[in-house]
């Protein structure tokens, strides 16, 4: 299939009001052409209605869309064409699966020998090859929704819009389908903006991305850098983390950099050079801990530290930490069982092991 090349997006000066309260304001946004940028936040938040802006799906109150640096609208018909997208119902009409994927191939008046051989291609894609004569009303969930994803691909658009794709699957089937549609974005050229609520769908599917709240932009970035690097206290309780920690380099060398905490040094990898003020965090799942005494062999993990167990929550078949060392403190998970075996509590100690490349640092703008 002949593929379009995805372009940029960028909105300014966003701002929607819905029966007198404002459900959106966002000064700045942009989507980088070719990458999948997922949009995160609790119900409320603003995400949906952010998504139908940029994809021309609805007007803003105020603000701007820009495709490419052309400023684009609802009624601009060229901009929408380049646009599809897949919304968390799949609506599939009765009939078969081939006539489904084709009908916006239909619409746009594309020969019949054609279709047939974008939604062939399309189908192949997600999975489906050789699907076209299915009946639509016999597909399980993820099997629509991956029809669904289809019908939208096989336009080729430059922008691919999803809302809540995976919202109505089971937990077990949700994680199959994400890491399938990850790995098709992977091989796409289109520009993505993914909407969920699902920390770890984002975490699978996206390169970047925007946490947003009460219809504002929190942070952005990097998923990596981002879900690790809580921007306050209401990001950190809705990632699942512990508020960054506050350093200074005082060592760079080779990509290697050592932050000095407020009586605890970390390792992390990064080009900052020593003297700059950052922000430290670790996502609970990259701290493995062990017994404090324990006398464990060298390994790849660079840093390792005593820390104070200061709560512990249980959550479902793991154990949720804060742990605590100097002025730095992180989460962590365990199962129940290595909680037992570790006898943790509060106030009792454990060795924390932490790869360098686990640790995120950022510049700490607000000292700069």
């Amino acid at each position: 299939m002949s593929e379009r090349v995805g372009i940029e997006v960028r909105a300014t000066g966003l701002r929607r009001a819905h029966r007198g309260r404002v459900v959106l304001e966002v000064p700045s946004l942009s989507l980088p052409a070719g990458q999948v940028t997922a949009v995160l936040g609790p119900s409320g938040a603003g995400k949906s209605t952010l998504l139908g802006i940029v994809g021309l799906l609805e007007r803003p109150d105020a603000g701007t869309v820009e495709f490419d640096g052309r400023l684009v609208g609802t009624r601009d018909r060229d901009a929408r064409l380049r646009t599809s997208a897949v919304f968390q119902r799949p609506f599939l009409f009765k009939g078969t699966v081939g006539a489904n994927v084709a009908y916006g191939l239909r619409l746009r008046g594309v020969v019949a020998s054609e279709r047939e051989r974008r939604v062939a291609g399309a189908l192949e894609r997600v999975g489906l090859a050789g699907w076209e004569q299915r009946s639509a009303l016999t597909l399980s969930g993820g099997e629509a929704q991956r029809v669904a994803l289809a019908r939208a691909l096989v336009l080729e658009p430059q922008i691919l819009l999803l809302d809540e794709p995976l919202a109505s699957l089971d937990p077990v089937l949700k994680h199959r389908v994400a890491r399938e549609f990850a790995e098709l974005f992977a091989n796409t050229r289109s520009t993505v903006l993914y909407v969920t609520h699902d920390q770890d769908e984002a975490m699978t599917v996206a390169g970047r991305v925007v946490v947003m709240r009460d219809g504002h932009v929190m942070s952005e970035g990097v998923t990596a850098d981002v879900m690790g690097l809580a921007a306050d206290e209401w990001s950190a309780r809705f990632l699942g983390v512990e508020p960054a920690a506050r350093g200074t380099v005082a060592e760079s060398d080779n990509g290697l950099v050592r932050v000095a905490c407020d009586g605890v040094d970390l390792y992390a990898v990064s080009d900052l050079p020593p003297g700059t003020a950052v922000l430290v965090g670790v996502r609970p799942e990259d701290v493995m801990l062990f017994d404090s005494g324990a006398d464990l062999p060298a390994s790849s993990a660079r840093n390792r530290i005593v820390m104070r167990v200061v709560d512990l929550e249980p959550r479902g078949g793991v154990v949720r930490l804060a742990l605590q060392a100097g002025g730095v403190r992180f989460a962590a998970t365990v199962s129940r069982a290595s909680a037992l075996d570790l006898a943790l509590a509060r106030d009792s100690r454990v060795l924390a092991l932490i790869k360098a490349t686990a640790v995120r640092v950022r510049q700490d703008r607000a000292t700069a």
